[in-house]
Parts: structure tokens; sequence; C-alpha cells
């Protein structure tokens, strides 16, 4: 029962809003001091655990991916692909909010960062949908959700993580990742345009998009499309790995730049800052949940928890519905990252215990992982969208127009949960 109260009390503070990898780290060491059992010794394979983490090569990926995805979104290169795609879909019905669909897609397979493509896509998109006469609410959902497709879609920087915590291989994660992405992307589209047919008002044609030649059409789509199929391709080939297709995106995104007229000496030193600091970011509260779980098993945590879903309930699906609602609530209050590294690591033993596939379970978990950046009050999408377009959008429209996505996500989830298949189509 301790180690349900230390669990209880990370939640809590985490709630507060106290930073992650602090509460972690002074968690641990609190309940390591007060309860005599323990005592520091109980830290001192963490040493070693650090020293593992700071030697995986797969883990390694995510600031080079951070890198990748940072340099792609001070390349232009959004706002030349929704211009050519918005071109491409202006005499169709809702046919703007499809281009910002397919274009978050693209991004996400190009960035693998949510954050970078909400705040892109709030700047160039939402301005041109609302100038076009759409709904408030359907354009800021549509944004959103768009933005945060870079969760599914590889190189997910989640799906690294996931990875790694759940022991399996980035690659094959990526490859059964692939799918249900798709699958997602074709939901958003199939709800905009039955949106825009039912009711035309929301997302009227956009008459003011001026016509692009097919020439610009492809310049803008083939470059970021080459690059999409040769950091992906060549982990799908077995040609390279994770890590070194990271490498090669970051080279490929500052080529991309250059063409562009883009690359500068200010654009290098911004990525490379926020580089190190999103990656400094994710390390420590890994560390601090190293030493959480460190501290958390030692106290029969992980034990107890295999024992109640193994033997007090001995039903998979009913783990399975317990494990992704719990994600998805948790979701409304704290961040992703936070979730992957203190519930993740708690169901996988039990996840072992029945047999559950880690692909097909780790796939599961991204896409409840994905609903978390748009649930309200805390949804990270939310913040972002709201912080880019000011004034011109309200925090009740933005709700509002997210909900719709919010369902579409849970059914693909429910989807993958039915047929298992979409996981394994590339493997």
């Amino acid at each position: 029962m301790i180690a349900l109260f230390m669990f209880a009390v990370v939640l809590v503070l985490l709630l507060v809003g106290i930073p992650v990898a602090f509460v972690f780290g002074t968690v641990s060491i609190a309940f390591a001091f007060l309860i005599p059992e323990l005592g520091f010794e109980v830290f001192e394979v963490l040493p070693f655990r650090i020293f593992g983490i700071m030697s995986n090569t797969t883990l390694m990926a995510v600031p080079l991916f951070i890198a990748m995805g940072l340099v792609l979104e001070k390349s232009k290169m959004a706002e030349r692909l929704l211009i050519s795609m918005s071109a491409l879909f202006r005499n169709v019905r809702g046919g703007l909010a499809v281009s910002v669909v397919l274009v978050g897609a693209m991004l996400a397979a190009s960035t693998g960062i949510a954050s970078a493509t909400v705040v892109m896509m709030s700047v160039i998109a939402l301005p041109l949908m609302l100038k076009a006469g759409y709904d408030k609410s359907l354009a800021s959902g549509t944004v959103a959700a768009s933005g945060t497709l870079g969760l599914i879609i590889p190189p997910s920087i989640i799906l690294i993580i996931l990875g790694d915590v759940m022991s399996v291989s980035v690659g094959d994660l990526f490859k059964a990742a692939v799918l249900p992405g798709l699958v997602l992307v074709g939901l958003y589209i199939a709800y905009i345009l039955i949106t825009a047919y039912l009711n035309p008002n929301v997302a009227p044609i956009a008459k003011d998009i001026k016509d692009v030649s097919m020439k610009e059409i492809l310049i803008s789509i083939v470059p970021p499309l080459l690059l999409m199929l040769c950091v992906l391709g060549s982990i799908f080939a077995g040609i390279a790995s994770p890590t070194e297709s990271a490498a090669f995106g970051v080279v490929g995104g500052l080529l991309l730049s250059s063409l562009n007229k883009s690359l500068s000496f200010e654009m290098v030193k911004y990525v490379t800052q926020e580089t190190v600091k999103l990656s400094g970011m994710i390390f420590m509260i890994l560390i601090g949940a190293t030493a959480f779980s460190l501290v958390f098993n030692e106290l029969g945590g992980s034990d107890l928890i295999l024992e109640f879903f193994s033997e007090d309930i001995g039903n998979v699906w009913m783990f399975i519905g317990i494990a992704m609602l719990s994600i998805f609530i948790l979701g409304f209050f704290i961040d992703f990252i936070e979730i992957s590294f203190i519930i993740v690591p708690i169901l996988v033993p039990v996840m072992n215990a029945f047999g559950i596939d880690p692909l097909w379970f780790a796939v599961l978990i991204a896409l409840n992982l994905q609903a978390s950046f748009l649930t309200p009050p805390f949804g990270l999408s939310l913040f972002f969208l709201k912080g880019a377009a000011g004034d011109t959008i309200k925090t009740l429209e933005i709700y509002k127009g997210i909900v719709p996505f919010i369902f579409l996500q849970l059914l693909a989830l429910g989807l993958v949960v039915l047929f298992p298949d979409l996981v394994f189509a590339f493997l």
C-alpha cells in the first residue's frame, strides 16, 4: 500500500504543476529516507541505470529527430505545402480543411514534433480558413487535431520513447503505426467532408485561393516527400537504424532549408538551443522516472499491480480496458511524456503476463496519448493554438471544435482493438 501512496503523491504533485523531473527525484528520495527498510542503498544501481540511458543508441534518435523537426519548422516548408495543397482542393467544399489535414500528416511524417506543427499550422492555416469563411470551431479543431498527427505517424518521438520503455524495436514500431496513422487521417478527412456536405456554411469553397501551377505544386510537395521516404524508407528497408536515419534527416532538413533560402546562422542557433532544451527535459524526466521505479519496485508496487490484474481480475480485455481508460483520463491532466514514464512501465509486466503483443499494445497507447494532446483543460495543442491565434478565437470555440476529433481518435483506437491486423500490415 505504501507503493500506491507513493504513486498517488506523484500524481498530486504533477497536477499541482511542479516540474516532472523534480517530482520523480524528490518523491523517490523522500520515501527512501522516510522508510527505514529502504534507505539510500536502493539508489546504488542508479548510476549504472543512468549510464545505460545515456549510452542507449536508440534514444540518441530523440534529439536528432527533434533537431530535424525544428529545422523543417524554420524552412517555410509548411507554408509552401499548405498553399499547394489548398490550390489542389480549392474547388472542393471543405477542401481547405482537408488540405490542412494532409499537410499535417506530411509534416508529422517529416518532423515527428507535434508542438512545432500545431504552432506552424495555427500561424499559417488558421487565418486562411477564417478568411475563407470557415466556422471557427471547425477551423480550430482541424488545426489542433492535424498538428498532433506527429504523435502517431512515424517518426514520432513518443514511439521512440515507447519502444525503449516497452523494449520493442523502434523500427518495427514505426512500421506498426503507419496504417493506424493513415486510418486516423482518413477519419479526419471523412468527418470534414461529411460536415461540409451536411452544413455548407461551416466549410465553404475557398474562392480566394490563388491558382498555382503544377510545377510550383511539385516543387513544394516533392522535396519533403522525398525526405520522408528516405528517412522512413531506410528504416523500413533495414538499411539504417532509426538513429542513423534521424541523422540523415537532419542533413536533409538543412539541405531543404538551404534550397528554400532560409538557412542562416540564427536558424542553426535556434535549432541547437531548442534541441538541447527539449532533449534535456526528456532525459531529465527519464532519469527521475528511473529513480522512481527503483523505489516503487522495491516497495512491491509492480508486484501488487501484477497480482491485481492477473489474479484478482484475470481477464485480458478487462486489463486493456482499464489501462486505456486510465491513460485517457490521466491525459486530461498530465503530459504524454509523464504518462510514458510513469504508467507504461507499470503496465508492461502485466502485458507480458497476459501474453499481449507489445507492438499492438504500444500502438494502442500511442493513439491514446495522442488524445491527451487535445483533451482539455491541459491539452498542449489547445494551449499552442490559443497562443498562436490570440483573440481571434475564443477558448470555448476551440474546446467545441476539438470534441469531434477526440471521438474520432477514440474510434481509431477502437478499430485497432477490433482489427489488430492494422498494426501488422507492414511487418
